[in-house]
């Protein structure tokens, strides 16, 4: 199933992305971000015979803003963040969800408002300890979520020239192939990964590893993807391309793709569903 993702329309809610997406005949639906509302859940439901959902990272949001981080050693942010994701798994539970994913963990504890952006350069945790933590509450919530029916999935981070620059060391985890197998399988089985090809595309720029290699090392890991492309430079989320570099290596036998496509324009977007059954010859 070819998914939209809802993070495009980040002034609108998730309810009111998705009724715009349903009255477009876009049904596939991947809840990310968006503006806060304490009664989309419920709102959501109405919309559950029409539509088919799944969750994904800081959905829904908080009433009190935060960033979201699982391997933070701040008791605060990663009380936040377990319980985010526990509220994340109910939901998906009610909307007949089989997924919930999320990104990995960062060394430090960015400002929100710093997301998409350079960051403060600041103390950074150990990172060994930083995945030992995260590979913790991973399973914590994988047990959580298993309960219910629901599989986690790890999405890769991002690392740009700029923050590597920034920092002298790369302050995100599982930007990388070899640290995405450590943490895989360091996790339980109701835990797989969602593959981000565009993030890959500039970390792998960035930190100077074959993004092709990370394709087909974590492929057994992998049960989802996020398409979108970029220049390898940043994070833009442009529409991806017949021509985009992952067609031909990404697999084709799984029933969970997101366009990740920040573009509000409904009939370009639905070009890119088709466009993108095309590629995976889906139709």
């Amino acid at each position: 199933m070819i998914y939209l993702s809802t993070g495009g329309f980040s002034l609108l809610n998730g309810y009111e992305t998705s009724k715009l997406f349903a009255e477009n005949n876009i049904t596939h639906i991947e809840l990310s971000g968006g503006t806060q509302d304490v009664e989309q859940s419920d709102k959501l439901l109405s919309l559950n015979s029409e539509c088919n959902f799944q969750i994904h990272n800081y959905f829904p949001p908080p009433q009190e803003a935060f960033v979201f981080n699982l391997a933070s050693e701040d008791k605060l942010i990663s009380a936040k963040s377990v319980n985010h994701a526990y509220r994340a798994i109910d939901l998906a539970e009610k909307l007949d969800s089989k997924f919930y994913s999320f990104h990995a963990g960062f060394l430090m504890d960015p400002d929100v408002n710093e997301l998409g952006k350079q960051f403060t350069k600041g103390k950074l945790n150990k990172r060994e300890s930083a995945i030992g933590v995260f590979v913790d509450r991973v399973n914590r919530i994988s047990s959580y979520a298993k309960e219910k029916g629901i599989m986690i999935l790890l999405e890769n981070n991002v690392i740009s020239k700029a923050n590597l620059n920034h920092f002298g060391t790369n302050p995100f985890l599982m930007t990388d192939h070899l640290e995405a197998l450590q943490i895989m399988n360091s996790t339980d089985d109701n835990v797989g990964l969602l593959v981000d090809v565009a993030h890959l595309k500039v970390s792998s720029d960035s930190e100077n590893f074959c993004k092709h290699e990370y394709l087909d090392s974590t492929s057994d890991f992998t049960f989802a993807y996020h398409f979108s492309d970029n220049d390898g430079k940043s994070d833009t989320n442009e529409e991806v391309g017949t021509d985009s570099w992952f067609w031909s290596e990404v697999r084709k036998d799984l029933n969970y793709y997101t366009l990740e496509v920040y573009n509000q324009n409904l009939k370009a977007l639905a070009q890119q569903i088709k466009l993108t059954e095309k590629m995976l010859s889906f139709s």
